[in-house]
């Protein structure tokens, strides 16, 4: 979800929302989706195969909290390594540590309870792009909040159909991604 919601704000917003300086926006783009899809993803099939985990589907709540735990750290330095960036626009960065906060609290929530990450994912994405649809005035992104709204519905009852997670676990992954994702960037500047 963050390679989606770094989509949206790099090529979807109009071009004076989002400032780059003179780095390109698909370097961006690729550091985001390394940091935070490829090297997670490799960390995760490691843990499985050195059986830190004992499968992928992590069913256990607790078996998530570790490999969480060390994602999180990657997202932390990642959004770490931006802030160090003068020339990077500071929603980008500031996006980075709002998805941070979002990993901390599934890490922790993780340790008593099995909430969905990918909810927490799509819910952050929608926070996001309904808070960019408030702030950017005279830029029309009903189309996109459509189609993230589907995409949600989507992930949502593939969760359910799978039996990966329970309604309420799916419902308050979407809550908690949608309300960290969007009440921040609200306070911050609506």
């Amino acid at each position: 979800m963050p390679t989606l919601i770094f989509v949206f704000l790099l090529f979807g917003l109009p071009q004076s929302e989002i400032a780059v300086g003179g780095v390109n926006k698909m370097l961006v783009l690729f550091v985001v989706f390394a940091n935070t899809l490829l090297i997670p993803l490799g960390i995760i099939l490691v843990m499985r195969f050195t059986k830190v985990i004992p499968s992928l589907k992590m069913e256990n709540h607790r078996d998530r909290v570790f490999p969480f735990s060390v994602i999180t750290l990657l997202y932390l330095v990642t959004a770490y390594f931006f802030y160090q960036k003068d020339w990077l626009d500071y929603k980008l960065i500031f996006t980075l540590f709002v998805i941070s906060i979002c990993l901390i609290l599934l890490t922790s929530i993780s340790y008593f309870w099995k909430i969905s990450a990918h909810m927490i994912g799509v819910g952050g994405l929608l926070g996001i792009v309904l808070a960019f649809g408030i702030m950017v005035q005279g830029y029309n992104l009903l189309n996109v909040v459509l189609s993230v709204i589907i995409l949600a519905g989507i992930i949502a009852t593939a969760r359910l159909y799978l039996n990966a997670h329970t309604p309420l676990q799916v419902l308050g992954g979407l809550l908690l991604g949608f309300g960290i994702c969007f009440g921040s960037f609200y306070i911050v500047w609506l």
